[in-house]
């Protein structure tokens, strides 16, 4: 068996181009019996002796951890037999509930994945944010930079980070080496914006759902549309809500009929085809395949994806099959925090609530006829003023910049980052007060330079993609305070 190519992502550490992902424990433990830590364990083994050495999981992934650890003793035990070191790698996710974060927290989230793994140094520890409205994924990411220096994680990444987020992190001086997304025919966004900064700033993509949880594959060629009520599967739930809103049923039949041509000719699999797409994208690192551990394998048909290579004539002919598909709305990672939830429960409007933890920094005052917010700041008491205040159904939104905490101004010399960290906190304060974003009504941004108009306006179109609010764009002489941004609000809440 031809084994997979390897990449490094940063000096020193290298992974497997295909790496093993373990999100179907899950799925297999769904009914409450844990699968069996040995024989688990054993495929574990096996995928890395045949070159399949790296392997993604989370916290909340079943058993993942604990049956990676097992599989890791063995394989160290295995290599130090030969005189050699351990090659495999375990990468893990950590994906807190939003709310307060201390650097106490964040070590104890990594020092309880270090346990199930049973290592002293995770490989790599993956950081997923549920709702960025919360501002403490900051001193999350700081907590996980105290972790990594004191030596209990040797590399950072992210999970679903979208490009506007990823941007303020890098900005903020984090260092981050990968940013695990949906990479798929059916799923390009990582491929705009995202990409040109990863290319940038040497991060790689870590791509899933490559072959759309299965349905990029031969067994779906010709086939008749199932329903959702016919697919139990979780990851096939949310990879058929792809299929829907890119182009419907007879248009993947379209695509499939192309990538089955090029795999025939490349004497390949569709899989194969569709996988050695993504891996042809400039800034992916690496896919990352879904495996059924002690029910199915492919590792001999993923390996066939570094036998051929698709030339100009396969990507042209890709590309006019793709013309007629339609973009996937947002950006990496917003079908977990925005409609139309594109993921494998469908609409995540529960989850989301139960995230919706309100930023610790924000008091709410009511009275009978006003709410207002407060965050208790300097300026708030001097002036008289609230963060936010809401009447009947109106809210208004106070000039807003770019402060986390008593002083600290996000990203200080770049006006995009500003202006995320400014429209996530506007998001927050309209939150709270019983409101959403399509509530939005009008924003009013100032600038201190209006040289920085374009930067600052891309950034609100994307946040309020189809929602179109009134909106008005000043340059103003001077903004008080080291800010380049600032911008108000005002929201319309229909109350039941």
């Amino acid at each position: 068996m031809k084994q997979p190519q390897r990449i490094e992502l940063v000096p020193g550490y290298q992974i497997s181009r295909i790496i093993t992902g373990l999100w179907q424990v899950a799925d297999i433990e769904k009914t409450g019996n844990s699968m069996d830590m040995d024989s688990a364990a054993r495929s574990l083994v096996e995928y890395a002796e045949t070159g399949f050495d790296t392997f993604d999981m989370a916290d909340h992934y079943g058993s993942a951890e604990l049956i990676a650890g097992h599989a890791r003793k063995q394989l160290l035990k295995d290599a130090q037999s030969k005189g050699s070191s351990l090659k495999a790698r375990f990468h893990t996710k950590w994906c807190p509930k939003p709310g307060e974060m201390t650097a106490q927290k964040v070590r104890d989230g990594v020092l309880q994945s270090a346990e199930r793994l049973a290592v002293e140094q995770i490989d790599m520890m993956q950081f997923h944010w549920w709702n960025y409205e919360h501002p403490d994924y900051l001193e999350a990411m700081e907590g996980l930079q105290l972790a990594r220096d004191e030596g209990i994680i040797n590399q950072i990444g992210l999970t679903n980070f979208d490009t506007d987020h990823l941007h303020l992190l890098l900005q903020e001086g984090h260092e981050i080496i990968s940013n695990q997304v949906v990479v798929s025919l059916l799923d390009r966004r990582a491929l705009e914006e995202m990409s040109e900064l990863c290319l940038k700033h040497g991060i790689k993509l870590l791509a899933y759902g490559s072959v759309a949880g299965g349905f990029l594959s031969e067994k779906w060629l010709g086939k008749v549309e199932p329903s959702l009520s016919q697919i139990n599967d979780w990851s096939k739930m949310k990879y058929k809500r792809f299929i829907e809103q890119t182009g419907g049923w007879e248009k993947f039949q379209q695509i499939l009929a192309t990538l089955d041509r090029i795999a025939q000719k490349k004497k390949a699999s569709i899989t194969n085809v569709a996988t050695r797409w993504v891996l042809d994208q400039p800034a992916v690192g690496a896919v990352i395949i879904g495996a059924r551990l002690s029910e199915s394998e492919h590792r001999s048909d993923n390996a066939n994806l570094f036998s051929f290579a698709l030339d100009q004539e396969d990507h042209e002919a890709i590309d006019e099959v793709m013309s007629g598909t339609r973009r996937l709305k947002g950006d990496c990672g917003s079908e977990y925090r925005q409609p139309p939830f594109l993921t494998a429960a469908g609409d995540l409007s529960d989850h989301l609530e139960e995230q919706s933890i309100s930023d610790h920094r924000l008091t709410l005052f009511k009275d009978q006829d006003v709410q207002k917010l407060g965050t208790g700041s300097f300026w708030e008491s001097v002036c008289g003023y609230s963060r936010a205040v809401k009447k009947g159904g109106r809210i208004l939104v106070s000039g807003t910049t770019a402060i986390h905490g008593e002083d600290r101004v996000i990203c200080s010399n770049d006006p995009r980052g500003q202006t995320v960290y400014i429209l996530d906190k506007i998001l927050s304060a309209v939150s709270v007060l019983g409101g959403k974003r399509s509530d939005i009504i009008r924003t009013r941004v100032y600038l201190s330079n209006s040289e920085h108009c374009e930067i600052v306006s891309r950034v609100h179109g994307r946040y309020f993609e189809g929602l179109n609010p009134a909106n008005t764009t000043l340059e103003v002489s001077n903004l008080i305070g080291d800010h380049l941004v600032e911008i108000e609000a005002e929201a319309i809440v229909e109350d039941a």
